[in-house]
């Protein structure tokens, strides 16, 4: 998965609009979300990503090739994404039947922005964002980065200063440089931390034993990753179709918790970019951000209404909303979720 925070500050009406003239004007739009019948009553889905194909799709990976979608009368395509590639608006235009997003506030910032857009599961319970620091001069406390110079992602900022707001640290007593990836400017010691993604196991190697985590979760802001989204019009219309996708999603990652190995080999079989040992040394924070407390109790990709509120609170007290404020029945729904709890409680 991606080193940094992927935001859709970007996404509009008027990108949606775009796509819809592409894909045929009014009749597209009219209908955003058209799901392709095959033989045998199946529907076909394109899957959206909001990055590159990565173990964060694990699941369905599994699930396409054990033939668990098959069994359910899916037919799974995975559409990756990456630079350039607005992945909100091509669901919302109709390209793909669902997305997955790296991080709930795109989700948010999609909806106020008047993509009617929603979230219907999450992939992983915690987000695996995380300040990463050294032993010498560690941070393990929000409060530690005071006075301190932090590099992160430039779509990442907006989280750093939700980070310091929480804590009550005014912006000033942080000093803020921009990062990409490369985490040279902590190793040299410029800064006092650089942020990523704790499931990016190759970044992380250069740190070494000496690294101090301080997970952005653990810190007080609390956001999903891996988020399952799809359009009002589909959840109105095909919601059956979403309900047998997620189960077969649930099933895949079902199969990954008790064959992680296994799990592996399926992803780099399909991805043949991926590298399999720091693929096996991922897998088991893959499945950690995964399976918790939470989903023993409600199951594998289990939200929670409360924790969307408290998201939607954070942006909304730093003006991030370019239009109105989403309310939680507008940015989520557990209709999918419900309609799969059996599955998801007994794999979870």
């Amino acid at each position: 998965m991606e080193m940094h925070e992927k935001q859709t500050d970007s996404v509009s009406r008027r990108k949606v609009l775009e796509y819809g003239a592409a894909l045929g004007g009014t009749a597209a739009m009219s209908s955003l979300i058209s799901v392709e019948a095959l033989a045998a009553g199946n529907a076909k889905v394109n899957m959206q990503l909001g990055w590159l194909a990565s173990n964060g799709i694990m699941g369905e990976v599994v699930a396409k090739r054990m033939g668990y979608y098959k069994e359910l009368g899916i037919d799974l395509n995975v559409t990756p994404g990456g630079p350039g590639v607005d992945g909100v608006a091509s669901v919302a235009a109709g390209r793909a039947q669902s997305g997955q997003l790296s991080s709930s506030p795109s989700l948010m910032l999609a909806r106020s922005a008047g993509i009617p857009v929603k979230a219907f599961a999450a992939g992983y319970q915690k987000h695996p964002f995380t300040y990463f620091s050294l032993k010498k001069n560690p941070i393990r406390t929000p409060k530690d980065m005071i006075g301190k110079t932090i590099a992160t992602q430039p779509t990442a900022v907006i989280l750093l200063r939700a980070l310091l707001a929480k804590n009550g640290i005014a912006e000033d007593q942080v000093k803020v440089v921009k990062m990409g990836s490369d985490m040279a400017q902590l190793m040299t010691g410029r800064v006092a931390a650089v942020t990523g993604w704790m499931t990016n196991t190759n970044a992380l190697k250069i740190l070494g034993k000496d690294r101090v985590d301080m997970m952005l979760w653990d810190a007080g802001i609390r956001l999903y990753a891996n988020v399952y989204y799809t359009t009002d019009d589909m959840l109105a219309k095909h919601s059956d179709v979403l309900t047998r996708f997620l189960t077969g999603s649930a099933r895949g990652w079902g199969y990954a918790r008790k064959n992680p190995k296994a799990a592996v080999d399926h992803l780099v079989a399909e991805y043949k970019n991926l590298n399999k040992a720091s693929e096996l040394a991922a897998v088991g924070g893959v499945l950690g951000f995964s399976f918790d407390t939470v989903t023993a109790k409600e199951g594998w990709a289990a939200m929670n209404k409360a924790n969307w509120q408290a998201q939607i609170d954070s942006y909304d007290s730093l003006k991030q909303f370019k239009g109105k404020t989403p309310t939680v029945d507008d940015v989520m729904t557990d209709k999918i979720l419900a309609a799969t709890e059996k599955l998801r409680k007994q794999i979870g």
